[in-house]
């Protein structure tokens, strides 16, 4: 049995443990900590030193000197870069089905194919676009896009029959489409598994060279290429009259938030990033060790980090970076984060914590960061600030309260004032 086989073997067998439903599984390991009074003693990387042990004090110093260094750091040994192709890829944008009275006129919602092509092979991806119909609103309009988990070709992303402004898996587009805004859905499943361990099939084996047919230590792993096709789509958006790509809120829940971080650290032509419960190898600190860790992660999902990730398993401490350094990647964009109370597998302290680290880099380039290391109560939004944050009673799930609060942090930086 080969190493691909025996992995997609243990993933089978691993999903058994828990419904993974496009999704991570709620776990409660007895070899995780759960206690905030056993979370180790931690030292975080600096932020504003160099890698030479130069103070970063400037603006200019932090885009020329340490932001690519970060970046660099994070492609190389937590998500994996993108290789070069060997033979150049053939992008083409299809609209292949258009509505204009979607959800009874308040929509219009168009199914766009995106067409990859070189000598290598082929792939798509087909992305929802839902554009607001209603009378004096503003069009071009902003947008959220969706990482998400579905297929877009699910009956899910259809009007629900029952709950008028819902679709179908619950999204609330009527909601959105009443504050103005587009909405975006952008699958995972159409250019990598949720869990791929061989590779061979997707968007991966059309940048392969010659004799390769698994990603290098150091290339993309399952996150990265998802981040890849939301920058695809984003391709697509600026040829689109009825949505501003620029006024996109990218967003994505559990492994699709941490997807969110990496994709507008990379892309900055996002405007504001919103992760949802997104955890470790997202928001949370790696170093506090604190629910799922490095282990957890690659057992369980092996490749969604690059290969190189794995060097770290129970050696955090040696990470070079930590996640307060990708939150601070995304500035000067305004980026939110929020928590769970009993979502404990992603430690809601530890992404309050990073969020709060990576604000002396807002505040460096001229944006409002998180001032206090104290987190806010339970229930109360952080909204008026480059950095933002709140934390609610419940597990992991994306509930009413927090679209609000999404929607809320959107209207206030994205909609003219």
């Amino acid at each position: 049995m080969n190493l691909a086989t025996l992995l997609a073997t243990f993933c089978l067998v691993s999903a058994a443990f828990g419904p993974l439903l496009g999704d991570e599984p709620k776990y409660h390991d007895a070899d995780v900590v759960y206690d905030e009074a056993k979370v180790p003693p931690y030292d975080l990387p600096p932020v504003l030193v160099s890698s030479e042990g130069k103070p970063i004090t400037t603006a200019a110093d932090w885009f020329t000197v340490r932001r690519p260094q970060i970046m660099a750091m994070f492609g190389g040994l937590i998500y994996g870069v993108v290789p070069a192709p060997e033979s150049p890829i053939r992008t083409t944008f299809e609209v292949v089905k258009t509505d204009r009275e979607f959800m009874g006129g308040q929509a219009t919602r168009k199914d766009v194919r995106l067409r990859f092509e070189n000598a290598r092979g082929k792939a798509e991806i087909q992305i929802l676009v839902f554009s607001p119909n209603a009378a004096g609103g503003t069009r071009p309009a902003p947008a959220f896009l969706l990482h998400s988990f579905s297929n877009t070709r699910d009956t899910a992303h259809d009007a629900h029959p029952d709950r008028p402004g819902f679709l179908r898996n619950g999204l609330p587009l009527g909601q959105l489409l009443d504050h103005g805004f587009g909405f975006v859905v952008v699958p995972n499943s159409d250019l990598v598994r949720h869990n791929e361990v061989e590779f061979q099939t997707g968007i991966h084996p059309l940048f392969y060279r010659t004799g390769q047919s698994f990603p290098k230590p150091y290339e993309w792993g399952c996150i990265s290429a998802a981040a890849w096709g939301a920058s695809r789509a984003m391709d697509y958006l600026e040829t689109d009259r009825d949505i501003d790509a620029r006024r996109i809120a990218i967003m994505g829940h559990s492994k699709m938030g941490k997807t969110t971080l990496w994709t507008a650290a990379q892309d900055q032509r996002f405007a504001l990033a919103i992760s949802a419960q997104s955890g470790c190898a997202g928001a949370a600190l790696w170093k506090r060790n604190y629910g799922e860790n490095m282990e957890k992660m690659v057992t369980r999902f092996p490749y969604w980090l690059c290969r190189n990730a794995w060097k770290f398993v129970r050696n955090e401490d040696d990470l070079p970076v930590d996640q307060h350094m990708l939150l601070a990647c995304i500035a000067p964009r305004p980026v939110y984060v929020h928590s769970g109370v009993d979502d404990t597998w992603a430690d809601a302290r530890g992404e309050y914590l990073s969020a709060y680290h990576a604000s002396p880099v807002y505040r460096l380039v001229g944006k409002k960061g998180l001032e206090s290391e104290n987190s806010p109560p339970v229930g109360e939004a952080i909204i008026k600030s480059d950095v933002g944050y709140h934390n609610r009673p419940g597990g992991h799930s994306i509930e009413p309260f927090d679209w609000q609060k999404f929607i809320e942090f959107a209207e206030y930086h994205l909609k003219p004032k």
